[in-house]
This record gives structure tokens, C-alpha cells and sequence, in this order.
């Protein structure tokens, strides 16, 4: 049996962290960006700008591509960007994500990291 440490490792070895020139240039090519924190974080912070709000109790309902709920149609093989508030649970959906079947899926990492580094955000 896994622990959270394992999973943990588990993710960060297979799902690519980005810094933030790399997010930046998959943004500019439509990547989409996916906040999984909770509601009343992003209501706190406000979320990385035209991100998906999607909490990361729910990722692998929402984006199913089978799903009739799907945002913006996301498919299989879209160029995803994960982030949360310390890049943990954004490792972990990711990780799920590419159990899923996804093909391009990255960590963004922290909300934090994002706005050190001139990130915006929209409320």
C-alpha cells in the first residue's frame, strides 16, 4: 500500500514541472490552465488569469472528453497546466490525469510561484 509520500513521489516523477517561462509559452500556444484548489481559495486569491476552476475532488469528472459537461472541450491529447497553492495537489490531479489517458499534462506548481514571477491573475 501507497503512502501520501509515495503518491506524492509517484507524480513528481512522472508529471513535468514547469517553471514559468516554459507555462508562458504553452499559454501562448492554448494551452489551458487549471486551478484544483478549493472554492474558497480561489475566492480568497483569485485564480491565474482565464484559468479553469476546477477543485481537484472533481478533475476526473470535469474532464472526462466523454463527459457532457467538458469545459471548452478538452480532449485527450490538449496541452493541460495544473496548479494549486503549493503545487501538491496540483502533482496529484495531474498524475490522474495522465491515468486518464492525457497526454500533455504539466505542474504549473504554486499560485505563489506564478505571481512572483509576474503572473496575473483575475479575480
Amino acid at each position: 500500500m501507497n503512502t501520501i509520500t509515495d503518491l506524492l513521489n509517484i507524480a513528481n516523477d512522472s508529471v513535468k514541472r514547469l517553471n514559468f517561462d516554459e507555462a508562458n509559452e504553452f499559454i501562448l500556444e492554448g494551452a489551458f490552465v487549471i486551478d484544483v484548489r478549493e472554492e474558497s481559495e480561489v475566492a480568497q486569491t483569485g485564480k491565474v488569469s482565464n484559468a479553469l476552476h476546477i477543485p481537484r475532488g472533481l478533475i476526473e469528472f470535469k474532464l472526462n472528453p466523454e463527459a457532457q459537461n467538458n469545459p471548452l472541450g478538452i480532449q485527450k491529447d490538449s496541452t493541460l497546466l495544473v496548479y494549486c497553492a503549493a503545487g501538491v495537489r496540483s502533482a496529484l490531479a495531474a498524475k490522474t490525469l495522465q491515468d486518464l489517458g492525457f497526454e500533455n499534462v504539466f505542474n504549473l506548481g504554486s499560485i505563489s510561484e506564478w505571481v512572483s514571477n509576474g503572473g496575473t491573475l483575475e479575480t
